[in-house]
């Protein structure tokens, strides 16, 4: 059993705070929540933050511990304590490796929710807070416009002079920049409100959950998963009206605007009956399974959140419960697959895309070393942690080169971006796919098609 470190000393001895009344209001983490934790430490190396810095503060159980203190009035809602939850990546691998259960994901939002309405934090954090939690993400116009910006940046030249001008690294923007993702040229936004048929015999009708960001850098991605589900007998609906799912704003503590946007995506996928409602991002998929826990049990929207939850589904998981009926083409390539934390971790998901994976003819899965440890992605942590962010990834990186696979497969647009990142900084000549891509360049379209006109 890993032994407590004077940190957590520190913290347990700490005097009361003056004028600190501890967390309140209807985000506040209940008491048995907190209890739970048996301060076992069976969390601490499977945190990438710990991992890295061998601190009890930066460990799950030692956030747990400021939490409580923080809650009982002891220790100051102040700068040392939100420092400490904003480092967490959240990723949840403490959920996995945790003995006692401990929910850890709703705690520290929690958390992050009494630091947003509590803490003042510096007035340039809290203008872009504001800006992309609150007049941004929830508005799809808002997204497109500020996309086609990016990719004027992207196409113009612009950023081959920022790059080689020194621009960047003068603002102190480079690496941030180097995540920056890439605008695709058309957005996804034109296909909301579309229903594409099932290929065959119709074995299952599904909504599309297409997302905020997605919508403009993983359109392909979306028209690939389409293209996948209805090969598989599966006609698909993407509903108009859809919203960003709220994940970012929950992560961040912005609870009020990721309920918002909840109660939208509820109306809209709740008036029609579907068979599941997909989603292709597991960042999105975890906090769209878990709409419940935004809303008190008298609130209308919780149960309906529940009748949600019943029908929400990864695509892997959904295809892998469905079965695979559309014939596929040999792929002679050797991959390796690097689990989504918040699909491994917060959905419980891990082999149902491995077995996707092998359901392609001629591949080769080879298992990476720390395939369920944090790419460093993390939904804005790239562009919040930057350094932390690009020290996860190198490691990751490195394990995925040690396999000598040539492609490196995930399911979650995060990841993607973040490792694609990674291929170009550290040279590994590796292509990363989705799941859904890598089955969608293994589909025989001329069979699907004639399966198609039977």
């Amino acid at each position: 059993m890993s032994q407590m470190s004077p940190s957590t000393t520190t913290l347990e001895s700490a005097s009361p705070a003056k004028g600190q009344s501890g967390f309140h209001g209807p985000d506040r983490p209940r008491d048995v929540d907190y209890l739970h934790c048996i301060h076992c430490g069976l969390c601490l190396n499977h945190c990438p933050t710990y991992r890295l810095w061998g601190l009890e503060a930066d460990s799950p159980r030692g956030r747990i511990r400021q939490m409580v203190l923080v809650d009982e009035g002891r220790l100051a809602l102040g700068e040392s304590f939100v420092r400490h939850i904003d480092q967490c990546l959240d990723c949840r691998a403490c959920e996995t490796a945790c003995p006692a259960g401990v929910e850890y994901g709703k705690l520290v939002e929690a958390a992050r929710a009494q630091i947003e309405q509590n803490y003042r934090r510096p007035f340039s954090s809290r203008i872009a807070r504001s800006l992309v939690y609150r007049h941004l993400l929830p508005y799809p116009r808002r997204i497109a416009t500020v996309a086609r910006l990016a990719r004027f940046y992207q196409n113009s030249g612009l950023q081959t002079v920022a790059r080689a001008s020194g621009l960047l690294h003068l603002l102190g923007l480079a690496d941030r920049e180097k995540l920056m993702p890439t605008v695709e040229k058309e957005f996804f936004f034109s296909r909301l409100g579309q229903t594409f048929a099932a290929q065959g015999k119709r074995r299952a009708r599904v909504a599309l959950f297409a997302g905020c960001i997605s919508q403009v850098s993983f359109a392909a991605l979306h028209q690939a998963t389409i293209r996948v589900l209805t090969a598989n007998g599966c006609e698909v609906v993407v509903p108009e009206g859809q919203l960003c799912c709220g994940a970012l704003a929950a992560h961040a503590g912005v609870r009020d605007i990721a309920r918002q946007l909840a109660r939208a995506n509820l109306d809209v996928f709740l008036r029609e009956d579907f068979d599941a409602v997909i989603t292709n991002a597991a960042g999105c998929g975890s906090t769209l399974k878990e709409y419940d826990q935004l809303f008190s049990a008298d609130d209308p929207a919780h149960e309906k959140a529940r009748e949600f939850r019943a029908k929400m589904r990864d695509v892997t998981e959904f295809l892998d419960v469905l079965g695979m009926t559309a014939p596929l083409r040999e792929l002679r390539m050797r991959v390796t697959y690097q689990d989504s934390c918040h699909l491994a971790h917060g959905q419980k998901i891990r082999e149902a895309p491995r077995r996707l994976i092998c359901a392609v003819p001629g591949i080769e899965l080879t298992e990476m070393r720390l395939s369920d440890n944090c790419c460093g992605s993390a939904g804005v942590y790239n562009v919040t942690q930057t350094q932390t962010s690009l020290e996860l990834l190198a490691e990751k990186m490195h394990c995925a080169a040690e396999t000598g696979a040539e492609t490196i497969v995930t399911a979650n647009p995060g990841c993607l971006l973040q490792m694609r990142a990674g291929s170009e900084i550290h040279k590994t000549g590796q292509q990363v796919l989705h799941v859904m891509e890598l089955l969608d360049r293994a589909l025989d379209r001329a069979m699907v098609s004639a399966i198609s006109r039977q």
